[in-house]
């Protein structure tokens, strides 16, 4: 145990918006709408055809612009990419509590001491021999088996080559792309004005529109969310696109002087991150099955692990943490068997 701080309270996706461009009463609908539209999601039987999540919008729905930009945050993409059938498979606990020193230090802290090598992009992954060989931009290694964790736009792209070839890697990999979402920090002056924990919705009539989580854990910040094909417009734009688009939003809602309380402090883009190249996967309609095929063992050798292994908690590090220790445990049963 780490002994870290748990916040066990509601995160501010839990609980209502700020009543500002979001009026009490339309947040109701919109929660109602939301409900409704999973409600029909869910009746999408094992024995049916997959579709796109899109498919179960309640036609000219009023509020089907902000379901669609919260399932960017969820998915990292659009609800029309996404395959329904995978989407209703996700387990959500409800429980969602948060680390005030950051998940980051908790995941940093937790593979402290293990022999980890950065820097060493492997190449190749050659099993025509008794032993495995592992070509790396830092030379050969060997071993009994491996544990591939790479996200699937690494194996998508076959930057990692196999020998022999595993084409059913790459085609489960291509029906599980990387969406996209990114977070933006910003500083804030004269914080307490704003409740801790409140949120704003940029816009409530459109898709492309950013989430801004205000002062997290009390601190004088703004979390700004963006996802899907707004984040990667925004990418395409550099880090200043970012800020422009999120004053832009605050200063709709919240009046033109807001712009000078607010200073960019940090932004990661996910989909310019060269060892990841997107955030976490999601399935294309019909693409639900990729999940248990990325995730199959191959020769007793070869083990995958990571988020888009996961068949009901993808998208998590506590799914990549789990599909992480199947497959340790998978090579634990096929040593001993041997």
């Amino acid at each position: 145990m780490q002994g870290r701080s748990i916040d066990k309270t509601p995160p501010p996706w839990m609980r209502r918006s700020a009543p500002i461009g979001f009026s009490l009463s339309e947040q109701d609908a919109f929660l109602r709408a939301r409900r409704e539209f999973f409600e029909r999601l869910e009746s999408l039987s094992e024995d049916k055809p997959d579709v796109a999540a899109a498919t179960f919008l309640e036609p000219r729905g009023r509020w089907n612009a902000l379901i669609n930009a919260v399932s960017t945050y969820v998915s990292g993409a659009e609800l029309d990419r996404v395959s329904a059938r995978d989407f209703d498979r996700y387990a959500d606990s409800g429980v969602n509590w948060r680390v005030v020193e950051g998940y980051g230090t908790v995941i940093a802290a937790h593979g402290c001491g293990l022999p980890v090598m950065l820097g060493c992009p492997v190449q190749l992954i050659d099993r025509r021999e008794k032993r495995l060989r592992i070509e790396t931009l830092n030379g050969a290694i060997t071993a009994k088996a491996a544990i591939v964790t790479v996200p699937t736009s690494v194996l998508a792209e076959e930057s990692i080559a196999f020998s022999p070839a595993l084409p059913e890697k790459t085609e489960a990999a291509l029906g599980l792309p990387l969406g996209l979402a990114d977070k933006l920090f910003l500083s804030l002056s004269d914080a307490e004005e704003f409740d801790e924990e409140s949120r704003l919705f940029g816009h409530t009539d459109q898709s492309k529109t950013g989430v801004y989580h205000f002062r997290p854990f009390g601190r004088p910040q703004i979390e700004a969310y963006f996802g899907g094909r707004l984040a990667a417009e925004l990418e395409a734009g550099g880090d200043g696109a970012f800020v422009d688009y999120a004053v832009s939003e605050l200063v709709g809602l919240l009046g033109s002087d807001f712009a000078r309380r607010v200073r960019p402090l940090k932004l990661h883009r996910w989909g310019i991150d060269p060892f990841s190249r997107g955030s976490y996967s999601y399935a294309l309609p019909g693409k639900a099955g990729c999940r248990a095929a990325l995730a199959a063992p191959v020769d007793d050798r070869l083990f995958f692990a990571g988020e888009a292994c996961s068949g009901s908690d993808y998208s998590t590090a506590h799914g990549a943490y789990l599909t992480g220790v199947t497959a340790a445990e998978q090579v634990i049963a096929a040593r001993t068997k041997r």
